[in-house]
């Protein structure tokens, strides 16, 4: 059954997934109050991989923050692709990455599907990393960690939180779109400047 923990939870990191992907500086503060939200539900929920995930979401959402507002120059960063060199070694780090943690989590934890939720974990902060530097490729990303979320949170009896996370796999498809509609922009705007 869902409570009013889940239910703010919910609403608030809707609210900042929706404003990422219009590209909104604001999605960083509700990020952090929905973060700390979860981190309190998924704590209850023996999901600790996610809750140490919603604690990384917090220390980066103030990173990123600062980062959207003042750039590395004081100017806006602007939205940009990721490097296919740079994607190459991403993926392989992340693999391993959740095969060390699952098992850590499953040797020394009674943690709920450790692998899964490790999946979750570990390409949820190459997601965040990726967004927090503005590159497009960050919603191909979590387009991978909602397809994971969803069941695991669904099969945990978290049915608002798992049709939340469906409907962000939605809205990394329209954002995908977006920010790559965006970055055209910026280019062809920065190519007139010079």
């Amino acid at each position: 059954m869902t409570g009013p923990l889940e239910l703010a939870a919910n609403g608030l990191t809707a609210v900042a997934i929706l404003l990422a992907g219009r590209n909104n500086v604001h999605t960083w503060w509700t990020g952090i109050v929905g973060c700390t939200l979860f981190a309190i539900l998924f704590a209850q929920n023996r999901l600790y991989a996610d809750v140490a995930l919603q604690v990384f979401f917090i220390a980066t959402s103030v990173a990123g923050w600062w980062k959207w507002a003042r750039g590395d120059h004081g100017e806006p960063l602007p939205i940009t692709h990721a490097g296919a060199a740079n994607l190459a070694w991403t993926v392989p780090l992340g693999v391993a990455a959740t095969a060390g943690y699952g098992a850590l989590l499953h040797f020394t934890t009674n943690a709920y599907a450790p692998f899964l939720d490790s999946a979750v974990l570990v390409f949820s902060v190459i997601g965040q990393i990726l967004m927090m530097q503005r590159r497009v490729e960050n919603w191909a990303v979590w387009l991978l960690v909602n397809s994971i979320a969803a069941p695991l949170y669904l099969s945990r009896g978290l049915v608002l939180t798992a049709v939340l996370y469906a409907g962000f796999w939605v809205n990394a498809i329209i954002s995908w779109r977006n920010w790559y509609r965006l970055a055209v922009q910026q280019t062809a705007g920065s190519a007139k400047h010079a």
